[in-house]
């Protein structure tokens, strides 16, 4: 059987060299069509290739009546409808490793540009002066770097910056002590890192908990002189407050390769003369473009040959009876994962999901991977999809486990949630209710009845009169309205939980007040 594949974007030749050998695939090339000429050309082709330019959308994959994959050459998919994708049973797949390698050494190359005032040495000798006083710089032997995030990317340039002989501070939601040490690096939490470093590079993705991650309070606890490189995500760090850190001379200087906004519009910060800069070339090498679209190739001929996906962003189409049976549980097993991922702080080593009742007669594979997806999302964001989501726990080196009951205390259907980390554990665990909808209805050891949604407040506490309103109380100063209210007891003047739903997000300030009040013991916020 002969397959066709359209290329609607440019790929390097070399890149597309497997396509090219393979016997049974007809390769057509046509790039900067417009939407309206993609759709007159897809309807015959099997697999779609695209970069960042073409817009996979709906409408293109409906058109696509034959497509059994489209691949992405590169990692980001903003530019594909991953549902639409997913309803007509197209499979997504991208190249998240391609370009590891050269975001790593364009962070290397940053660091010791900023270092040694690389940059802008050049620039004053363009200027014909000889000018050697105004650029000395420092030795990176012996200095601290920082990492937070140390995903594919940021362990790569851990590993680097230990061969310049620096020493390296690691943060990461996932990284333990023991990974660390087998890396070589020094474990640390955020505050110490912020602390204890020279130089301090970022690693994380975009995500709601990591924008603005690095801002005036953050610069508040460096060290004076602190020098500082975003190759990663424009929006981690807060420009403004970079802008008056290096101002004020906390900060020494900084190397940014990405931006809040791109292309960049305002350039007050790059005026500065400690700051030097890149228009986002971390992925900008020959072999990186080559690397992304050989794995994407690759990918795309194993699937269009019946082999397994190697990079599947998007979850495939289920048997329609399984799919049927299992529905109404997709919602409520992401749900549970994110909220039990609020409750604990180390990193968590093993997570088991418990399915009770009739949900233990069928497959629910894809139920385990949406709970680790909503596990993994409070750190790694969207990217974590059904699919990947495995993949990535395992990266983390999270082990998952699937366990099945036909006792459901008193339940229908129970599904429970429980993850252990290297000092404690949590549980959670939700059932959906016939005409009422997904349903928390424990906590631990507490019994609740609360819908897992909006805007949630978790409080321990001390079962003693007066606490509730206590509580109540000190949200209505603060023009916090409270939607819901639930509480449960282990016994009468033992330890005791209170679930709120509120109307906003509460600010940190009023996290602060609770905390601070009688017999509270922990406070968390938790978004659904």
């Amino acid at each position: 059987m002969t397959f066709n594949i359209f290329i609607s974007d440019s790929l390097s030749e070399e890149g597309i060299a497997p396509l090219k050998q393979a016997e049974n695939v007809q390769i057509t090339v046509k790039t900067n069509l417009t939407e309206e000429a993609l759709l007159q050309e897809i309807g015959e082709y099997d697999a779609l290739l695209v970069r960042s330019q073409t817009q996979v959308t709906r409408a293109v994959l409906e058109k696509g009546k034959k497509l059994k994959v489209v691949g992405r050459a590169g990692v980001g998919v903003d530019n594909i409808d991953l549902d639409a994708a997913t309803e007509h049973g197209v499979l997504v797949v991208n190249a998240p490793d391609g370009n590891t390698n050269s975001a790593a050494e364009h962070t290397m190359a940053m660091l010791m540009s900023l270092a040694r005032k690389i940059p802008q040495a050049y620039y004053s000798l363009k200027q014909q002066k000889w000018d050697r006083k105004s650029y000395v710089g420092v030795e990176l032997k012996g200095k601290t770097l920082g990492i937070v995030g140390l995903g594919r990317i940021g362990a790569e340039v851990a590993y680097r910056a230990k061969g310049q002989r620096l020493k390296v501070l690691a943060y990461d939601p996932f990284l333990t002590e023991e990974k660390a040490e087998k890396m070589g690096i020094q474990y640390a939490t955020l505050e110490e890192v912020l602390q204890q470093s020279d130089f301090i590079t970022v690693h994380t993705p975009l995500l709601k908990a990591t924008k603005h991650i690095i801002n005036k309070a953050a610069f508040d606890q460096m060290k004076p002189g602190v020098q500082i490189i975003n190759c990663a995500r424009g929006g981690i760090i807060d420009e403004d407050a970079l802008f008056q850190a290096i101002v004020h001379k906390k900060v020494a200087g900084a190397a940014l390769d990405v931006f809040e906004e791109e292309p960049i519009q305002n350039f007050s910060l790059l005026e500065l003369p400690e700051v030097i800069a890149t228009p986002h070339l971390g992925a900008s090498t020959i072999e990186a473009q080559e690397n992304v679209a050989i794995d994407v190739s690759l990918d795309v001929l194993t699937i269009l040959n019946g082999g397994p996906a190697k990079n599947p962003v998007n979850l495939p189409s289920l048997p329609a009876e399984i799919m049927n049976r299992i529905r109404p549980y997709f919602n409520l097993s992401e749900k549970l994962g994110s909220f039990v991922a609020n409750l604990v702080k180390d990193p968590i080593e093993e997570v088991t999901v418990y399915f009770a009742g009739e949900l233990n007669k069928w497959d629910v594979s894809p139920l385990t991977r949406n709970t680790v997806k909503g596990l993994l999302k409070l750190h790694l964001g969207d990217h974590v999809n059904d699919v990947n989501a495995p993949y990535f726990a395992n990266k983390k080196g999270i082990t998952v486990n699937e366990q099945k009951t036909s006792s459901s205390k008193g339940f229908t259907n129970l599904v429970t949630v429980e993850i252990k980390t290297k000092t404690g554990s949590a549980t959670v665990a939700g059932t959906q209710l016939n005409g009422l909808g997904t349903r928390i209805v424990k906590v631990d050891s507490y019994s609740i009845d609360v819908i897992p949604s909006g805007n949630l407040i978790l409080i321990r506490h001390k079962d003693q009169p007066g606490a509730i309103g206590r509580v109540g109380s000190l949200l209505a100063q603060f023009d916090v309205n409270i939607a819901t209210m639930q509480v449960g007891r282990s016994d009468v003047g033992g330890d005791a939980i209170m679930m709120l739903t509120v109307d906003r997000p509460v600010e940190e300030n009023v996290l602060k007040e609770l905390k601070a009040l009688a017999d509270i013991y922990q406070v968390i916020p938790i978004e659904l």
